[in-house]
């Protein structure tokens, strides 16, 4: 039997037990964790607006804390809607295992390995860039206390990189200042990876069960072309009613899945859009006023994660979708004409099937794709056109 805690969601299940939102294991301990764990990142998001309560809200100053709040906001969004969603997230996976424990063929097992094995390559790829980023990000925080020790003839200085305000001695707190943005960005980090790297799995099994349904149908023709016999057209029938069964349990999960979401995925996709514009603006400002160029660390990390989210995002449901294409595809491809004309007649059914779109649509306003993406893309640019434009 495949167990996904255990084999298929192993990476995933640690990064979300350490912020306390794994769906198959909730206790007091865990519900005590989202409480401190959204506390800290809920009020480094107010510590960098109430800088508008005590600076001069210049139109550079209201762009630079915005880009960095806007960004922060997708870490709260992610990781709050989550945890509202678990109940759903937790029948997805178990309605999941359901499927696994039903698959009987070798093959089909070996098929559902080959998925679990994508899913793992893009957990650990995502996990080893979300510790890179955490790890440039403290850099930039300790920049100058790292050059004061390389060299002490340079000034220290304690000027945060990102505009805070905590209504203390700034000097005095410093290091407890630094504490909270350091776990601040640790407990986003690992929200974000976390929750994405298990949404990629989930559409990677689902896009393997579309797989597998494509399996069903050339073996179950090619019972066909061995011996045409009534035996082997009641084998052809339960192999295509099986197919049949598979794929439309992958596009109610899939579909299923961000229907639940879709208010969380709403809300990355606005917030992604305007915190890419505002960072791209920031990169174009800190470039023209030849800035120190430790200035450049954070909004190149924000422009990078935002557009490496809006990419991956818009790739597995393109993926997703040509999965459901393939099926159709491989309808045309087997020996149809060789089987009897009843079997004919029910591959017809599943070929005006195909000629109706699958799509994964957040709203109905944007539809997964990488034709979306570019969209997203030419949008953000837009805007910090406009941003520009208006300096």
């Amino acid at each position: 039997m495949i167990s996904l805690e255990t084999q298929h969601f192993k990476i995933n299940r640690l990064l979300l037990l350490i912020i306390g939102i794994w769906p198959l294991q909730q206790s007091n301990l865990t519900r005590f964790q989202f409480i401190f764990c959204s506390s800290i990142l809920i009020t480094s998001i107010i510590f960098q607006l109430m800088t508008f309560v005590t600076l001069r809200c210049t139109a550079d100053h209201i762009t630079k804390v915005l880009s960095s709040t806007c960004f922060s906001s997708m870490f709260v969004i992610k990781y709050t809607l989550f945890y509202f969603n678990m109940e759903v997230m937790k029948e997805l996976l178990m309605e999941l295992q359901y499927i696994f424990d039903g698959l009987k063929d070798k093959n089909e097992v070996a098929i559902m390995q080959e998925y679990n094995c994508n899913a793992r390559r893009y957990t650990m790829v995502l996990t080893v860039l979300g510790v890179c980023t955490i790890f440039a990000a403290i850099i930039a925080l300790f920049w100058s206390r790292i050059l004061y020790i390389i060299l002490p003839n340079v000034s220290l200085s304690r000027r945060l990189p990102v505009k805070f305000e905590y209504f203390i001695d700034q000097e005095k707190y410093y290091y407890w200042i630094l504490l909270h943005i350091n776990v601040a960005l640790c407990i986003g980090a690992i929200a974000m990876v976390g929750i994405g790297t298990t949404l990629i799995a989930y559409a990677q099994h689902t896009c393997g069960m579309f797989r597998i349904s494509s399996y069903r149908i050339r073996r179950a023709v090619h019972v066909n072309t061995l011996e045409n016999t009534k035996l082997k057209e009641n084998l052809i029938l339960k192999g295509i009613i099986s197919a049949v069964n598979i794929h439309r349990q992958a596009m109610k999960l899939s579909g299923l899945l961000v229907s639940k979401i879709q208010t969380m995925l709403f809300c990355l996709i606005i917030i992604g859009v305007v915190s890419l514009s505002l960072n791209l603006f920031q990169i174009f400002q800190i470039a023209s006023s030849g800035n120190d160029v430790k200035e450049f660390i954070f909004p190149i990390l924000f422009v990078t994660v935002s557009v490496l989210y809006m990419f991956l995002a818009n790739y597995v449901a393109q993926v997703i979708m040509d999965h459901n294409n393939d099926i159709f595809a491989t309808v045309y491809d087997v020996k149809w004409h060789a089987a009897p004309l009843h079997i004919q007649k029910l591959l017809l059914f599943l070929l005006q099937r195909g000629a109706k779109d699958f799509t994964l649509s957040v709203g109905g306003l944007f539809v997964g794709s990488l034709e979306c993406f570019a969209t997203l893309g030419k949008a953000s640019v837009s805007y910090f056109t406009v941003i520009y434009s208006t300096q």
